[in-house]
């Protein structure tokens, strides 16, 4: 059994990110909906300032994903001192302890983990503004080696302080180291130290959103607005989405209606924006308009459920054909066009 070794330290959240990333875009799509509002945002943003990892690291993660799974399977089929002596026979009585070790921790991440991600002379940049406080505590949780590069660099006064503060540093609270990490890994994010790599990365996070339903898409979405703004702005203007409909050209929409369910058009079409249905109603034949628009008026109520979903199909057709080359949207450009 290989030890988990890696290029560099990764924490539970960037490990999550590359299994995520190796499992593609359909398997993560739907792991993805079964996360809460917290771990969707903090997933998608590990995803999506990924660092570069080797293939030979890549598979170490999943290795040892493999074999968490399994000894979470052995606990449960057998309780803790089952799955001890199944692994120790497996792994050894090292590695098991350290594997059961893992589970009882369960998801608990090493606070401001991400910073080993950026160098020392990043971190000073991030936080030689802050309290001394808050640079003692993240310094404290920082490796050694970058903790006295970036101490190393301070004005001769702040060091002795910094120095001080951690060597009598007590517990602190939850809520502040929180408040702390959520504060840095935004300054990281919108500084742009994190790197943005094939791996992982926005094409990453487009490639999972594409497979998503619209509910989970929009949820996501919402809750990245309120958490990492810029974020969200970045993932949508790469994003197709049901109003950019109206941003098609004529010929485009043309093409799209020949692939889409007429079933489907009716009940997207009950929530959609004035500007999607003038072009639609403006691209099909009067007696086709019509017929949409008494199937719209018989089939009654909907729920947002059946029209978000018959909306999704119709964005996955645009995208299908986009990816196909039959049209091309232009990313920001506010239209298509056909090839």
């Amino acid at each position: 059994m290989p030890e988990y070794e890696y290029d560099y330290e990764l924490t539970n959240r960037e490990k999550a990110a590359v299994l995520l990333v190796s499992l593609g875009k359909t398997y993560s799509a739907e792991l993805f909906r079964h996360l809460n509002e917290d771990e969707l945002s903090d997933l998608t943003l590990n995803i999506a300032t990924l660092r570069r990892v080797p293939p030979e690291q890549r598979e170490r993660v999943i290795e040892e994903f493999r074999q968490m799974c399994l000894a979470e399977q052995f606990v449960q089929e057998g309780g803790i001192d089952y799955a001890r002596e199944l692994l120790q026979a497996s792994v050894g009585p090292e590695k098991a302890e350290e594997m059961l070790a893992k589970l009882s921790r369960s998801l608990h991440v090493r606070p401001f983990g991400f910073i080993n991600s950026i160098d020392a002379a990043q971190l000073l940049n991030i936080i030689h503004n802050e309290h001394p406080q808050t640079i003692a505590l993240v310094l404290s949780y920082a490796d050694p080696k970058q903790a006295s590069e970036v101490v190393s660099q301070l004005p001769p006064d702040k060091q002795a302080d910094i120095i001080r503060r951690i060597a009598n540093m007590g517990a602190a609270s939850p809520e502040y180291i929180k408040e702390a990490e959520a504060i840095l890994e935004n300054i990281i994010v919108s500084m742009g130290f994190s790197d943005r790599v094939s791996q992982g990365g926005i094409d990453s996070i487009v490639g999972i959103f594409n497979e998503l339903d619209r509910s989970s898409e929009k949820n996501i979405l919402e809750i990245l607005e309120r958490e990492d703004a810029p974020l969200a702005e970045e993932i949508r203007s790469k994003l197709f989405v049901f109003e950019d409909i109206a941003h098609l050209t004529n010929s485009a929409v043309q093409r799209v209606l020949k692939d889409v369910n007429n079933a489907d058009l009716a009940i997207a079409l009950k929530m959609a924006t004035d500007d999607v249905k003038k072009l639609i109603f403006g691209n099909v034949s009067a007696r086709m308009k019509e017929m949409i628009e008494d199937d719209m008026e018989v089939m009654g109520p909907v729920s947002v459920r059946d029209v978000e979903s018959a909306q999704q199909r119709i964005v996955s057709v645009v995208r299908r054909l986009d990816e196909a080359g039959e049209i091309v949207i232009l990313r920001g450009e506010g239209e298509a066009m056909i090839v």
